[in-house]
């Protein structure tokens, strides 16, 4: 398990910015913090962290279409059928916002959306990649070298 958590922080580090559209582990969890995600709907840091690496790899500007036809925006992968507008399909916009603009560096849009999602019933659970590889494993080294202050 340690030599797991060792290679995630490794490759995390890499991650530091090779494109510009991937965000620092640390980076973005000091943005979490700062939003006050920490405990949000009784989800930590490292589940958000966790969250946002199975989804997109850290990918800001990441953009996925579905089997249905509908697409999953930024960093968190939201779907543009029930949460977001791509003007390309049906969608319910449940958080009134144009699915571009869950592309934003800000990040601003993305973490509204997602607690949004999560003040709903099944909480991070809405996430499929989150239920297999998140829930119920120890998440602590999300955090491994980062400062939040």
């Amino acid at each position: 398990m340690m030599l797991k958590a060792l290679f995630i922080c490794v490759a995390s580090s890499l991650l530091v910015v090779n494109d510009g559209n991937i965000i620092h582990r640390c980076t973005l969890a000091k943005i979490l913090y700062e939003e006050d995600l920490d405990g949000f709907e009784g989800y930590s840091l490292p589940d958000w962290l966790c969250l946002a690496f199975v989804e997109s790899n850290f990918n800001i500007s990441k953009v996925n279409e579905n089997v249905d036809g509908s697409f999953d925006y930024g960093i968190f992968q939201i779907n543009s059928r029930y949460w977001c507008n791509d003007y390309q399909s049906h969608s319910e916009n449940f958080c009134h916002v144009d699915c571009q603009e869950l592309l934003s560096p800000n990040l601003i849009s993305s973490i509204h959306c997602a607690k949004k999602i999560m003040s709903g019933s099944g909480g991070m659970k809405n996430w499929v990649e989150w239920k297999l590889h998140c829930l119920g494993r120890p998440l602590s080294y999300w955090m491994t070298g980062c400062h939040l202050r």
